[in-house]
């Protein structure tokens, strides 16, 4: 009963965070530079809108609900990698030729996991859900974890200013992290079912883990950097007086 409440709560904690980001996103003037968060966050909202009212009308185990939960989830999962390959643009946002070779990358690495799942669609061509979708959404869900700690490294190699953008990674981080350390769980244990039960649960708390990050790095981070700006401004106007004397 207590799993039971703190998930349900999860969720719909969720479901607040993420409207609540979608519209603090849209009214902010400086929502170019947060696409990647606008994308993201509202396919959060749709998946848990679209997955509440499947399991409302049709129930946990009814077939309509199978397709929608997977369908979804393939929506996520290329959600997510949008969302990395916008962070890797605005990570290079000042080094073009950089830009031009991770792009090739990004798009590389999608293309093999393309085939890489292919290889189980070949097989099991009848059982486009319950084979090609599950793999191809694993298969790039772990991707998305490497190249967003591949991302972090680098924001640390170019010794990058833009402190927002290195706490959205984090949060992405979080995200990415935790369900795939208890999916690695589940495959290592067999399909257990505490391994399967902390699966389902770690998935709803990194989500809100992630949001609760982005959250605070959109409301306080620009704001203290303005206020740093503001200060350092007549400091530098003294010098400079002083210096023409």
């Amino acid at each position: 009963m207590g799993t039971s409440v703190v998930s349900y709560g999860l969720q719909y904690g969720c479901i607040l965070i993420e409207a609540a980001l979608i519209i603090c996103v849209a009214r902010s003037s400086h929502r170019s530079r947060l696409v990647g968060v606008l994308l993201y966050a509202s396919c959060l909202l749709a998946t848990a809108l679209a997955r509440n009212y499947a399991l409302c009308m049709y129930g946990l185990a009814s077939r309509r609900y199978y397709y929608v939960y997977w369908s979804t989830d393939f929506l996520l999962v290329i959600a997510a990698f949008l969302l990395v390959c916008l962070f890797f643009r605005r990570a290079c946002l000042q080094q073009e030729k950089m830009w031009r070779s991770v792009r090739l990358l990004l798009l590389f690495v999608f293309i093999l996991v393309i085939a890489f799942s292919s290889l189980t669609f070949s097989r099991h061509y009848s059982h486009l859900f319950t084979y090609f979708i599950v793999e191809f959404n694993q298969n790039l869900y772990f991707t998305c974890l490497v190249l967003n700690t591949l991302l972090y490294i680098l924001l640390q190699q170019i010794e990058s200013t833009d402190d927002e953008l290195g706490l959205l990674v984090c949060g992405v981080g979080i995200q990415f992290a935790g369900p795939a350390a208890a999916l690695a769980l589940v495959h290592l244990t067999t399909g257990e079912g505490f391994a399967r039960s902390l699966f389902y649960f770690m998935i709803p708390l990194c989500t809100f883990g992630t949001l609760l990050v982005w959250a605070y790095t959109i409301l306080h981070v620009k704001d203290n950097a303005t206020k740093v700006t503001r200060r350092e401004i007549p400091v530098l106007a003294e010098v400079t007086a002083h210096l023409n004397v």
